[in-house]
């Protein structure tokens, strides 16, 4: 860009384009929001400018990374009699700046030498669970099994898992949290099988502006994703196919939900509102 009006147009646009990327997640549209508005609050000239964008997204990745870790230190006391715990797609190091959200407490654990298992379902159809949080886990020495989707709830029912975490793209304000599609057949589970269902967010993902989880948008990804597996198509031409990208757990089959600003437990309403009054802002 060759002045600032040029160049605050054309951010103006990146806003529209990054932040309708993922209609769900909040956070990036959050960070973006942030980013854009104090940098240009800031700056006189296009070398402030730029300057200010770079300083102002390296304050939200240090800023995160310090979510992460304190979502990790309260995890992990939650999860201090939990050996096998089940996470469903990929909340860790490769989404986040940190040590991410649901994976922090078990880096936590790992870390202070507290016996781990680690039981990550695939998620399909884009297999997060198998090709991220498996090999994260794995690359730090965490012992991880990775589990088909379909066998998930039997897994949970036979006794075998002592708890879930799982993270989340989108909090309503009564407690609905929007994840990965799948999450609420796990929720479900765990609720059958009377252990705890941990959601694991920074307050960024918090949407206060929506009451209920029923009014957050679901993205709805291309068919292919669903019909073939790395190129290779499965199912016969002339079929359609449903892809939605996520999936939202209604708040009563959530125990906790695990922020840096604290455990927030039901009533949602209550403490999510409380939760935000303490960190000053809202999503």
């Amino acid at each position: 860009s060759k002045s600032l009006n040029e160049a605050i147009s054309h951010l103006e646009a990146c806003r529209i384009s990054i932040g309708d990327a993922r209609p769900t997640a909040v956070n990036l549209r959050w960070a973006v929001d942030r980013v854009i508005d104090r940098a240009i609050a800031r700056s006189s000239d296009l070398e402030n400018l730029r300057d200010n964008l770079l300083r102002e997204a390296h304050l939200v990745a240090a800023e995160d990374a310090e979510a992460c870790a304190e979502i990790g230190r309260l995890g992990r006391e939650l999860l201090r009699d939990a050996v096998v715990i089940g996470t469903h797609c990929n909340a860790g190091r490769l989404a986040t700046a940190g040590t991410g959200t649901a994976l922090a407490p078990m880096y936590a654990k790992f870390e202070a030498g507290e016996k781990l298992r680690v039981l990550a379902s695939e998620t399909r159809p884009l297999l997060q669970g198998a090709r991220l949080t498996a090999w994260e886990l794995n690359d730090a020495g965490i012992d991880v099994t990775v589990v088909p989707d379909a066998a998930m709830a039997s897994t949970v029912l036979s006794g075998e898992i002592d708890a879930y975490i799982v993270g989340a793209d989108r909090i309503a304000a009564n407690g609905d949290a929007a994840n990965k599609v799948g999450t609420v057949a796990h929720a479900l589970a765990a609720q059958a099988a009377g252990i705890p269902f941990y959601v694991a967010a920074p307050t960024s993902t918090i949407d206060v502006q929506l009451e209920l989880g029923s009014e957050i948008e679901i993205e709805q990804r291309d068919a292919s994703e669903v019909h073939e597996i790395r190129g290779e198509r499965l199912t016969p031409f002339g079929v359609s196919a449903a892809n939605p990208a996520f999936d939202v757990t209604p708040n009563h089959l959530i125990t906790a939900i695990i922020t840096e600003a604290g455990v927030l437990k039901p009533p949602f309403m209550d403490s999510i509102a409380k939760a935000m009054g303490r960190v000053g802002g809202s999503a």
